[in-house]
């Protein structure tokens, strides 16, 4: 069994392609891939999405993802909970699976934990409530200026960061097994690792602060994120993730 992991792929799934990850050829369903997160494969229900979803679980992998800050949280909800390894999973094809957050998952004989999203930076502008009067209106003028903004429900939902219940469920997972694990599993990563690689980019929330707590309670051998689009690691244990595909020892 072999586990393999990567970062946001954002519903372009090419680097999964044979002839970019010719590792799969050895592999079955018993081995994973994991997504750090803007798995970006639950977006809009199109038939495209839906072939694509199709490819996936036409792979000899299982391919595992956290949640982003861009997923559609409306549409992920709709699929069905289940126990998948010891933690709690939505199936979005039998073998390609949400990872939940706050869960704790045995799988290839190590403890993985998993806490997906994460804030929005491309939002400076706002966020645009499609049932506004004058919404078409302020559409269009926020396109013309090439604005940085969502809108709620269509492209930015709340949901991109956990829920006040989620943090209790992470902390009750983590609380069961003494706060110590083997790998832990995010799309963005602790508020003092952040402020080291970001320059002051990237602004501190109530997730990375709770990142921090982690950072300081936990016992692990790595810690493995996507986000911020870069292939780096940070003070040894900090794995930053975008394209690359590595394989886990």
């Amino acid at each position: 069994m072999a586990i393999f992991i990567t970062g946001d792929t954002h519903g372009d799934f090419s680097r999964l392609q044979p002839a970019a990850f010719h590792e799969q050829r050895n592999l079955t369903k018993d081995d994973c891939l994991i997504i750090c997160g803007d798995f970006g494969g639950v977006w809009n229900g199109s038939d495209t999405e839906q072939r694509w979803l199709d490819w996936l679980e036409d792979r000899p992998f299982t391919t595992l993802f956290v949640s982003g800050n861009h997923e559609n949280f409306d549409l992920l909800r709709s699929y069905p909970i289940s126990q998948w390894h010891g933690g709690l999973v939505q199936a979005i094809r039998p073998s390609v699976l949400h990872l939940m957050r706050g869960q704790l998952y045995d799988i290839c004989g190590k403890r993985i934990f998993t806490m997906g999203g994460a804030s929005s930076h491309d939002i400076r502008e706002g966020i645009l409530e499609p049932d506004d009067p004058d919404y078409e209106r302020k559409l269009r003028q926020l396109n013309a200026a090439g604005a940085l903004f969502r809108v709620n429900h269509r492209s930015w939902w709340k949901e991109e960061l956990p829920s006040e219940d989620e943090y209790r469920t992470a902390r009750a997972t983590l609380d069961e097994v003494r706060w110590d694990v083997d790998y832990i599993i995010t799309h963005c990563c602790p508020s003092n690792i952040q402020d080291i690689f970001g320059g002051g980019r990237y602004q501190r929330d109530a997730l990375t602060d709770f990142f921090d707590e982690v950072r300081e309670r936990c016992r692990f051998k790595y810690w493995f994120f996507g986000h911020y689009h870069e292939n780096v690691v940070t003070e040894k244990k900090f794995v930053r993730l975008h394209e690359q595909i590595m394989r886990l020892k």
